[in-house]
């Protein structure tokens, strides 16, 4: 999801964040036991999970295939539908029932997600909207080859529990349940879902629409942690078949391929498609000057239905509308498959410094995640102009309809980067948001650099301002789950933090080459699978050979601080030719490699590198550094490539600080 916390968030941070800069002195907080510990693992690996961070050789996970059907009436802003799903269980356990998200729920006057809005608002729910919000569950049944039997279930909030007649066997076992439901879509569903109003119709941008099963893990068994607006989305995967029914003057777009354009579409607008298919440069399938010509609708039917399939996917969205403009172009992948790139917007969005280039930007933002970390799987990426300002599902993305230039890029590359967290690699958004959003502004930092030559390049974190809001004494940790941090945290934890640490990692640790391959091993692994946060850790540090337990416990465990100080320097001998003996301390919890830049007098500048081992077993540390003239002067993180809140002691300069005398023999 788009990070719309992130001005809030570091506005209130940085607000009277000098009174959180303590001056320590001499008296260090730091304990290179702890830091150091080798029992950062709590538990063995297994034969679903092993010890090297790799699904295990009984490694499985559940499967949910999809019939969906459903009916938009735009006079009352109602999707009716029914949603066959065949679940099958490959767990070890038989299973009596089944647990089913019902999220339009947490829309309902009495959800526990309205509850928990405070008095000043929040991003989440429906922004006060009275409206008869909720899942209508009209039937839930059994589909044997005897018929249909209606089946008992109970509705908590945002979770259904489907009892059945007799369990579903465990190691391959299957049942299917057929449901039908009906819901009142909200004008703005916590910013994920919704209506927009433009001059010439509205927009739809339906999500979270059927009940959708819950993942039974080996980790947890059922995951059924209620929607509550911050904590987004831990589902199962299969494959889709669609049917959306849609006034005829709407064009309909969905997750997946397109398998009837003859019905639905103008014998014009299908040659323009083909031509779409095979060109580079964007393509217009319907014109802003076409969006009121009659003629840009097939004519003689109220309404038309439109199918879609989509394989191995976690999910399927849709949008509708009659006011769409569309543009197309092709997708060119790494293995020599195709894609298709595919925008729609309204006439308001128009416009080379608006959504004009949306196409252009979902292509080149799908083409170099594809050729650098795994191949995008879908048939097409689909970008809705919606009142969503951003969110992602398979293959569809929504985005702000008034975004332009820079920010239209920005969250274009975002949404469409979540392709691969949490798409490709499904872990648990609900309780490990930072596994998605933050690897996925990780590699968007990546992707600005590529594209258009840097056009919208993002500028290099100062890392010692940032860690003033990063590591803010008053902030939760990145391992809490959305849903238990302050709203204001979500951004910085979620998204900033988890990024810029690894990007520490990859730039300042352990080398980009070992980093990446570090990285597309974690996505491959677990592409299509459900990874925890122990094996991501694990496959890191075992594809790089190193023991990272200090790194995750300083940056993702615990909320410590950084502070890295010049405690003494003296040359040897009192004789600045035969080198300079330097003293550093490390005053705070948390531990990172030590760059430091020696300015000579002499005009030379000489960079010592110290490995984070240095304080493996030390609270200070003095080294010899081999120079043969005298020092101007000395600076610890010169670059500002580490966290370090306390940057007052992180320089000497001679005749201004103290040189010490060297009296040894």
């Amino acid at each position: 999801m788009k990070n719309i916390f992130a001005k809030a968030a570091l506005v209130a941070s940085l607000c009277g964040i000098s009174n959180l800069i303590a001056q320590s002195g001499n008296v260090s907080k730091y304990n290179y036991q702890e830091t150091f510990s080798p029992l950062f693992y709590t538990k063995n690996g297994s034969d679903t999970r092993t010890a090297s961070g790799q699904p295990g050789e009984k490694y499985w996970q559940n499967r949910a295939d999809y019939e969906l059907t459903a009916t938009l009436d735009d006079q009352k802003n109602e999707i009716t539908g029914a949603a066959v799903l065949t679940y099958t269980n490959n767990s070890p356990e038989n299973l009596p029932f089944l647990w089913m998200h019902v999220d339009q729920n947490l829309f309902a006057a009495d959800s526990r997600g309205n509850a928990v809005i405070p008095l000043g608002g929040s991003r989440n729910g429906a922004r006060g909207q009275a409206f008869d919000g909720g899942h209508k569950i009209k039937s839930v049944k059994l589909v044997s080859n005897s018929g249909e039997t209606d089946l008992k279930y109970a509705i908590y909030d945002t979770r259904m529990q489907v009892f059945l007649p007799s369990e579903v066997k465990a190691n391959g076992g299957s049942v299917k349940i057929k449901m039908e439901f009906s819901f009142v879509s909200p004008v703005y569903g916590s910013d994920r879902m919704g209506i927009l109003e433009t001059k010439n119709g509205k927009i739809y941008s339906v999500a979270q629409w059927y009940p959708r099963v819950c993942v039974f893990d080996d980790v947890k068994g059922w995951n059924t942690n209620p929607y509550l607006g911050a904590g987004e989305f831990y589902l199962e995967y299969g494959d889709y078949d669609i049917t959306i029914n849609a006034p005829y003057k709407h064009l309909v777009v969905c997750s997946g391929e397109l398998l009837n354009a003859p019905d639905v579409y103008t014998f014009e607008q299908q040659r323009r498609w083909t031509a779409a298919a095979a060109s580079d440069k964007t393509v217009s399938i319907r014109s802003a000057n076409e969006v009121n010509n009659s003629a840009s609708r097939p004519a003689g039917k109220s309404m038309l239905s439109w199918r879609f399939k989509l394989k191995n996917a976690r999910d399927a969205t849709w949008a509708s509308s009659a006011a769409f403009v569309m543009d197309a172009a092709k997708i060119n992948l790494p293995s020599g498959k195709k894609s298709m790139a595919i925008s729609v917007y309204p006439v308001e969005s128009d416009g080379q410094k608006a959504w004009g280039r949306a196409t252009e930007y979902t292509k080149t933002s799908i083409e170099y995640y594809s050729k650098t970390w795994f191949e995008y799987p879908y048939p097409a990426a689909v970008n809705v102009a919606s009142v969503a300002g951003g969110m992602e599902y398979p293959g569809m993305v929504f985005c702000g309809w008034e975004a332009k230039g820079e920010d239209l890029w920005g969250v274009t590359d975002h949404e469409f980067g979540h392709t691969w967290f949490p798409m490709i690699v499904g872990s648990n958004e609900r309780q490990f948001g930072w596994m998605d959003e933050g690897f996925n502004w990780f590699i968007n930092s990546l992707s600005s650099v590529d594209f258009n030559k840097g056009e919208y390049k993002r500028p290099t974190t100062d890392m010692q301002k940032a860690s003033l809001y990063m590591t803010d004494p008053n902030l939760e940790t990145v391992m809490v789950a959305p849903d238990g941090m302050k709203e204001s945290s979500i951004g910085v934890l979620c998204y900033y933090k988890p990024a810029e640490g690894l990007t520490m990692l990859r730039e300042q640790v352990l080398g980009k080459e070992r980093f990446d391959l570090a990285f597309r091993t974690y996505i491959s692994r677990w592409a299509f699978k459900h990874p925890t946060p122990d094996d991501f850790y694990r496959t890191i540090e075992n594809v790089v050979g190193e023991d990272l337990g200090w790194f995750w416990r300083g940056w993702f465990l615990n909320n410590w601080r950084l502070d890295q100080g010049i405690a003494s320097v003296k040359y040897v001998k009192n004789d600045a030719s035969k080198g300079v003996l330097i003293t550093i301390d490390n005053l705070e919890k948390m531990a990172m490699p030590v760059q430091l830049d020696i300015k000579l007098k002499n005009g030379k500048t000489e960079r010592v590198n110290l490995p984070v081992e240095v304080w493996q077993r030390n609270k200070s540390w003095t080294f010899r550094h081999p120079s043969t003239s005298e020092i101007e002067s000395i600076t610890i993180d010169p670059k500002h490539v580490f966290p370090d809140f306390n940057p007052t002691n992180n320089s000497w300069t001679a005749g201004k600080d103290k040189l010490d005398s060297d009296n040894s023999k």
